[in-house]
């Protein structure tokens, strides 16, 4: 059976959206191997006695090829979440799935707990091509197993999934709550996108949601089905509506437009024919926020090193992480992602400092 499985019989892909609590909308989708034509369907067992037999890198590859089988028609501005051991990453097999698709963009690659890893050293540059071709990394249970602090500050995700014992039942318990809370913390100082798994009730939806975890699974908002789900109309209005209710302490009020060009070069023409344009931000591929650019610094072909923040970042914790800048571009704006990391705008450091110091006379006043 294992054998033929292998090879693809018997063997199908499911994906589950993965929700932005800004709006409530699916921003990606995590695809989930299945086997729905044998009596074991559990995926774990499937993988557990492929690794004993020796065909753990067979089957790992059959199921990235199933999975991406449905690439072409992946919605719009969502990106496709495949789960990878780590221990099997320099395995050709692998390798070869990633040369067959060429460009990486829109594919997050989750480095799973399948095996213990004491160190990613060996793993960096199979990461650094995978980046280079446009995919971004995650960490898979963070919080649990041997995905600890120090494999964060090793790989630098642009993604931390949080293991699904930190989130259950966290409405009723303030040591998980202040967990997830650290994890936002290290995530914004790195650029970083906290991801819950595993959320299976109302009321841990909601607690996600107020302490600003930015993107949710799991099957309260949709089980893994046939591709491209939607979560249900209910639960994209309970999002909405704690959106609404937190957005005016956040920078999504003070996003302004932003020119944008694909090269420093490009970015030099739009100087040149717009002489009141100060600055311009320098994008990728998929429209995901490299540099901010000024005139002067475009003039000598360099990019500055810029912040990135997501659009539901609270205005003081946006301000705190600005000042703690290198001098020269302390002052330079900040540039601004929604929950799937497309730039949204920017927003200058003189909104962030007149609207704290407003609130800040309006609360003394009072």
């Amino acid at each position: 059976m294992l054998e033929a499985a292998c090879i693809g019989i018997g063997v199908r892909a499911a994906y589950q959206p993965i929700v932005g609590t800004e709006r409530g909308d699916v921003v990606g989708y995590e695809a989930l191997i299945r086997f729905p034509g044998y009596e074991e369907k559990s995926p774990q067992v499937w993988f557990t006695q492929a690794r004993a037999a020796g065909m753990a890198d067979q089957l790992e590859a059959l199921a990235l090829r199933t999975a991406l089988a449905a690439r072409p028609t992946l919605p719009e501005n969502c990106f496709l979440a495949l789960n990878v051991s780590p221990d099997l990453l320099t395995n050709p097999k692998i390798r070869n799935v990633w040369k067959e698709q060429g460009d990486l963009s829109g594919l997050v690659i989750e480095l799973t707990e399948q095996s213990r890893i004491e160190s990613y050293t060996w793993l960096e540059p199979d990461l650094n091509q995978l980046r280079h071709a446009g995919a971004l990394i995650a960490v898979d249970d963070a919080g649990a197993g041997y995905a600890g602090l120090r494999h964060l500050l090793a790989l630098r995700p642009a993604i931390i999934k949080l293991d699904r014992e930190l989130v259950q039942g966290l409405q009723k318990d303030e040591a998980k709550r202040a967990l997830i809370e650290m994890l936002g913390v290290f995530a914004s100082r790195v650029d970083a996108w906290i991801l819950a798994e595993g959320v299976e009730q109302a009321e841990e939806l909601d607690a996600l949601a107020a302490l600003r975890v930015p993107l949710v699974q799991g099957y309260y908002l949709a089980q893994p089905s046939n591709p491209w789900a939607q979560p249900a109309a209910d639960v994209r209005v309970r999002l909405r509506a704690q959106s609404t209710a937190t957005r005016t302490s956040t920078v999504s009020a003070l996003v302004e437009p932003a020119l944008t060009a694909s090269t420093i070069a490009e970015a030099g023409s739009i100087f040149s024919e717009h002489f009141l344009v100060d600055w311009v931000v320098l994008i990728d591929h998929s429209r995901r926020p490299v540099s901010v650019l000024s005139p002067e610094s475009t003039m000598h072909g360099l990019t500055l090193s810029t912040l990135k923040a997501n659009a539901r970042t609270p205005i003081l914790a946006a301000l705190d992480r600005a000042v703690t800048r290198e001098p020269g571009v302390r002052f330079s704006p900040l540039m601004i992602t929604d929950d799937n990391g497309s730039l949204v705008g920017i927003v200058r450091m003189e909104r962030l400092i007149t609207t704290l110091t407003a609130t800040a006379t309006v609360k003394t006043r009072g």
